[in-house]
């Protein structure tokens, strides 16, 4: 049997599946459930198959495209995650599409808003993702602004997309178009899929705003009508699963964007502007680290970092460290920043005896709202191109990285 067939199989335990055969691998049978979900089986558990339908693979038909050449033109580059990815119910395959064409057969109401172009840049996990790829999306950024596009998407698996956001926001100096990432907690073969009203609303913003710079566009809530447009610097994933897993810390989000593209602006943002673009790449070779403080920490664990080009330490509260390491923190001779676990709030180096030590071994930071995610990239960037000016830059507001006053978040609250 077949990727395609419908079966019926039963288990050495006398329970029964059905489904149809999905492309497998080695020992394990994915079946696609009538409810859309995907179910693994140990093929040595299996007592019977028995076939229930057998479907012939389909030929794809050749897809008439006609743009609306009046419409902004987007480019959306593909970087991998499940918003790509279709299901084909009859053969049970699993494919991603990259194409024009293959984009608005899935997501039709997008020839209605945008002029669309896309293409693949890389097909990959986002946990894979390193400097060398945000430096080639950048170069791919900058290739189709000499286009004379309008606005760019970039497709992207959601697990690092905040990482992804805030590099791109620092290496394109002065951008001057929208560019908005977009990823999908849900995959398409399922009926909750956010896919389709991240990828419309994105289009719908670029098509109506006048906003530059670098976003998230995602789910705002877990309702199936809004989209949240979220500052490239100032987000994180906070939710292994939900559809509005996505949020704001220590600020608004820019806007919202409704599913028909009604769009309300809930903070100022940066418009269009006379500065050159500047692209600012990242040193591919730096090793820059993140360590987390817990109780029972050992001065073993910082020695580890001592060929490092530059480490976030992920402090408790206001900013502090057990005093047991502080010997190894000033043994480190590379630029070390603070950074809070706490997520929203302020680092405050100044009001604790430790805050003040860590200030004196040129731990940087103090009086800085930005994540620890957010902190390690814009590190990392610093190192990479404006190393003799660090302490300065990391504290000062280049993005909109750092808010000069701390605003009151209501995602707090929920």
């Amino acid at each position: 049997m077949k990727p395609g067939d419908k079966v019926k199989i039963t288990l050495k335990d006398n329970s029964i599946k059905e489904g149809i055969i999905m492309p497998s691998k080695d020992d394990t049978l994915i079946l696609k459930l009538n409810s859309g979900y995907n179910l693994g089986i140990n093929k040595t558990k299996i007592k019977e198959t028995k076939q229930l339908k057998k479907e012939p693979m389909k030929k794809q038909d050749k897809i008439n495209f006609i743009q609306d050449k009046t419409l902004k033109r987007v480019t959306i580059l593909h970087t991998g995650g499940t918003i790509s990815s279709k299901v084909d119910y009859e053969t049970g395959a699993v494919s991603s599409k990259f194409k024009p064409e293959e984009i608005i057969t899935m997501f039709p109401e997008l020839k209605r808003i945008v002029n669309l172009d896309s293409r693949l840049i890389s097909n990959m996990f986002s946990d894979d993702m390193n400097f060398s790829h945000y430096n080639i999306l950048a170069k791919e950024i900058i290739k189709e602004i000499k286009k004379g596009v309008n606005g760019i998407i970039i497709t992207h698996g959601t697990d690092t997309l905040h990482y992804t956001s805030a590099a791109l926001s620092f290496i394109l100096e002065h951008i001057n178009i929208p560019i908005l990432l977009v990823g999908a907690q849900r995959s398409s073969d399922r009926g909750s899929s956010d896919a389709s009203l991240n990828l419309i609303a994105a289009c719908n913003f670029i098509k109506e705003t006048n906003f530059v710079g670098v976003a998230i566009c995602m789910h705002a809530n877990t309702n199936d009508n809004v989209c949240a447009i979220l500052h490239g610097c100032k987000v994180r994933k906070m939710h292994t699963s939900r559809r509005d897993a996505f949020r704001s810390i220590n600020t608004d989000s820019i806007a919202t964007v409704d599913e028909y593209g009604k769009i309300v602006y809930q903070r100022d943002y940066s418009k269009k502007h006379d500065q050159k673009l500047n692209l600012k790449l990242f040193n591919e070779n730096l090793k820059v680290g993140i360590i987390k403080i817990h109780t029972h920490m050992s001065k073993e664990q910082f020695e580890v970092y001592k060929n490092f080009d530059g480490l976030v330490i992920e402090g408790t509260g206001l900013g502090h460290t057990p005093e047991n390491v502080l010997e190894e923190i000033k043994k480190l001779k590379i630029p070390i920043v603070m950074s809070s676990q706490c997520i929203y709030g302020r680092i405050n180096m100044n009001i604790y005896s430790k805050g003040r030590h860590l200030q004196e071994l040129n731990v940087l930071g103090n009086f800085c709202d930005m994540t620890p995610e957010t902190s390690f990239i814009k590190l990392s960037w610093l190192i990479s191109n404006h190393k003799d000016n660090l302490k300065h830059l990391f504290e000062t507001n280049l993005r909109g990285e750092i808010n000069p006053k701390t605003v009151f978040n209501e995602d707090f609250q929920k």
